[in-house]
């Protein structure tokens, strides 16, 4: 009697395979302080706090006239000229001062009074439409108290961030320092740019992919190549990854065939921990270790690559980076076409913002039409199984979450 064939194992839920590859990263003990101005894309690896209030003194927000609120509604003198960058001398009961914006504001006025608002005749000034008192003063420490936490540990920094270091007068900063990911291809198909293109050959699109969404993650990058499909090329690229890396991250060779030889490459060097999600595209997908490095396969397809790097490659490049949040915002839109035939798993759609606020899906949704990202504003994240219709709320992620 033959044997009953083997059943297939079960796929591994998305959100449960994320928790599982969080629960192996411990953020890099490695850190190193940069210039303030070279640490954008980095994550902060300490609390930031200021030394100083910001603004450090109340001042101006406008070119106008400072004055005492309890002296409106009678002509002033004009005693004295406050560019920004000077320090005045407080204004005594009945006087006006002519004041420039970000310029601080004299002990003793309260007020002032935008120019477009006033009358000057000779050296008196006189407030031509209602004001309330204190307007346009900004307030010492209004924006940041000393000794606040500017910006906590574990903040990516964006240029807004490194900005907000600076006006707490941050000249450098504490940083993770880069993972380093070793990366590969393998694939005997693959050629580079720029070569012939044989019969049955394709470009290798995944290794500039990769490394694109590698460094703009803030790590580094250790180019392997592509390496044969063969058992050995692959242990021996492998062990020198491991060598080198914290991460190592490759493209192809991750599913059941017999050219494929990463998920044996791996056992027999190190572990595998994780194999296949239930996602689409992106079904082929690996974690384990290998020495002290992380290994996470992708699968070949060029669009089931990219999601699966979106969904779980970048969240865990993030932790390992220490940073405070790893996982993108996703937004309730309205659906613009019909779905009535889900897949039984997690999908992953291409699509765009339409006129009307909407979504709009690309016709062809292949795992190998790269061009659907390109033409995509983001991913709209369909839960297995659910068919939805033109106006039903889906969940919309942003490529500007994802690609950042």
């Amino acid at each position: 009697m033959s044997e009953a064939p083997k059943a297939k194992p079960a796929l591994t839920p998305l959100d449960d395979a994320l928790g599982q590859l969080l629960a192996q990263v411990q953020p890099l003990s490695r850190r190193e302080t940069l210039a303030t101005s070279a640490a954008i894309g980095r994550v902060l690896a300490a609390d930031l706090v200021s030394p100083v209030d910001v603004p450090p003194a109340d001042n101006s927000a406008m070119d106008g006239y400072a004055l005492r609120a309890a002296d409106l509604g009678r002509s002033l003198p004009v005693t004295q000229r406050i560019p920004a960058g000077s320090v005045p001398v407080p204004l005594p009961p009945g006087e006006a001062a002519r004041i420039f914006t970000g310029a601080q504001v004299p002990l003793g006025a309260d007020t002032v009074v935008m120019q477009e608002y006033t009358e000057l005749v000779g050296n008196q000034v006189s407030v031509t439409q209602p004001i309330t008192a204190g307007a346009n003063v900004r307030l010492r420490g209004e924006d940041v108290r000393a000794g606040a936490v500017v910006l906590p540990a574990g903040t990516r920094l964006d240029a807004v961030a490194v900005g907000l270091a600076a006006t707490a007068g941050a000249a450098e900063l504490t940083v993770t320092c880069r993972p380093r990911v070793a990366l590969f291809s393998t694939g005997d198909e693959l050629v580079m740019p720029g070569e012939p293109l044989p019969p049955g050959a394709i470009y290798n699109s995944n290794r500039f992919t990769l490394r694109a969404l590698v460094e703009g993650l803030g790590c580094e990058v250790i180019d392997l190549g592509i390496v044969p499909d063969q058992l050995d090329a692959t242990r021996a690229a492998l062990r020198e990854a491991a060598a080198k890396a914290d991460v190592i991250l490759t493209s192809g060779g991750v599913s059941v065939g017999e050219e494929d030889h990463l998920r044996p490459a791996v056992q027999a060097e190190g572990q595998l921990d994780l194999w296949a999600i239930a996602i689409k595209p992106g079904k082929p997908f690996a974690y384990g270790r290998v020495g002290q490095a992380h290994f996470i396969g992708l699968p070949g397809n060029p669009v089931s690559s990219l999601v699966t790097f979106l969904v779980l490659v970048r969240p865990f490049l993030l932790k390992l980076q220490g940073a405070a949040r790893v996982t993108p915002r996703g937004y309730r839109l309205a659906a613009g076409f019909d779905w009535p035939k889900p897949d039984k798993r997690r999908e992953f759609l291409r699509v765009r913002l339409d006129e009307a606020g909407g979504l709009a899906m690309f016709s062809n949704q292949s795992s190998g039409v790269l061009t659907s990202a390109f033409w995509a504003d983001g991913l709209l994240d369909n839960p297995a199984g659910q068919a939805f219709k033109v106006g039903d709320a889906v969940r919309f992620i942003p490529f500007a979450e994802l690609l950042s």
